[in-house]
């Protein structure tokens, strides 16, 4: 079942979200799963390259925002991601696997419909 966003601000993270997905197969990557949400927290997007598994987190902002994405990047959220990453590891039984946790940074211009990225590697 599709997500119904409501709020301006989910449908700006959707978007980026989709933005990014396209953005990152552009560049080699393949989506393996998408929000992927339990209990403790949910992982944006789930990708590989290389035999590396990418836990992203997008976040979104409008080019007009006077705070950058990465601000919006708390240690509260980045526990719960972590978490949650434990849990997917667990679930499909890739321990041994090397991954990491990644940002995609999306600065979103919506009336010109253009989008420019920004990834950051092994936030920690």
């Amino acid at each position: 079942m599709p997500k119904v966003f409501t709020s301006k601000s989910q449908k700006k993270g959707e978007l980026g979200e989709d933005l990014a997905c396209r953005f990152l197969m552009k560049h080699g990557y393949y989506i393996v799963e998408r929000n992927y949400t339990r209990r403790l927290g949910e992982i944006d997007i789930i990708a590989e390259k290389y035999g590396v598994i990418h836990f992203i987190e997008v976040k979104s902002v409008s080019f007009y925002a006077t705070i950058r994405p990465e601000e919006n990047m708390h240690p509260m959220k980045l526990k719960k991601i972590y978490r949650t990453i434990e849990v997917y590891i667990q679930e499909r039984g890739i321990k041994d696997k090397d991954w990491q946790l990644d940002l995609v940074c999306v600065l979103l211009d919506e009336v010109g419909k253009r989008a420019k990225f920004r990834v950051i590697e092994n936030i920690v």
